[in-house]
């Protein structure tokens, strides 16, 4: 009959005696088990091993029986015994894993549920609200007129607001207009040369008196 070293060594890792909590009949039956000095490869073994020595003297009148003790020694040609807490060690593991592979999953669905919800989020369109200001050439221009025909101008991004017409003196008057603009689409340069070329024989160059930065989603 040998002890099983490996065994008794995982159950003394978090035990003093092999059953209970004083010395008993179980500890005298692996003790006796033990025919040679422990490996230090052991040392829990290797402790419980030299405490229970000191009660060598009371080994007959140790209480409990050797039953428990029996699972941590073998016949010479026996299989090693199964540690049951070794066993239960295997379905743990078994079910950690288990349980990493439930949260990976929960954590994929919840990357995917963010993603979906970030490309569904509207974009954020950058835009300007403008005041352009265009002087006619003289107190001739028909300012109504002007003022249409600074409207004919469309693009995609131009939208044109409120307008009035400022006095300058000599009884010529200013048009000045808002208008707001998407910042990917129109230019504010853009927005001018069209104004310059398409009626340079009614007003001006424009210029820009007034311009503020907004975004909408």
């Amino acid at each position: 009959m040998s002890a099983n070293l490996s065994a008794l060594e995982r159950h003394f890792a978090t035990r003093s005696y092999v059953e209970g909590y004083t010395p008993s009949q179980a500890d005298v039956h692996v003790y006796k088990a033990i025919t040679s000095p422990v490996p230090s490869t052991y040392p829990h073994v290797a402790r419980w091993y030299s405490h229970i020595t000191s009660y060598t003297a009371e080994f007959d009148t140790l209480p409990g029986s050797s039953t428990a003790g029996q699972s941590f020694t073998q016949a010479a040609a026996a299989a090693p015994a199964a540690d049951p807490e070794e066993e239960e060690e295997i379905d743990l593991f078994g079910e950690d894993d288990a349980e990493d592979a439930e949260a990976e999953r929960i954590k994929a669905e919840r990357v995917s549920a963010y993603n979906a919800k970030k490309a569904n989020k509207p974009k954020t369109i950058a835009k300007s609200v403008v005041t352009l200001e265009v002087k006619p050439w003289d107190d001739t221009t028909d300012m109504q007129a002007l003022e249409t025909s600074v409207r004919s101008i469309e693009m995609e991004g131009l939208v044109w607001g409120a307008s009035k017409l400022v006095a300058v003196g000599y009884g010529i008057s200013k048009l000045q207009i808002t208008l707001v603009v998407e910042d990917e689409l129109v230019t504010l340069d853009r927005t001018g040369n069209k104004l310059r070329l398409r009626f340079r024989q009614l007003c001006q160059p424009s210029e820009v008196v007034y311009m503020t930065k907004t975004s909408i989603a």
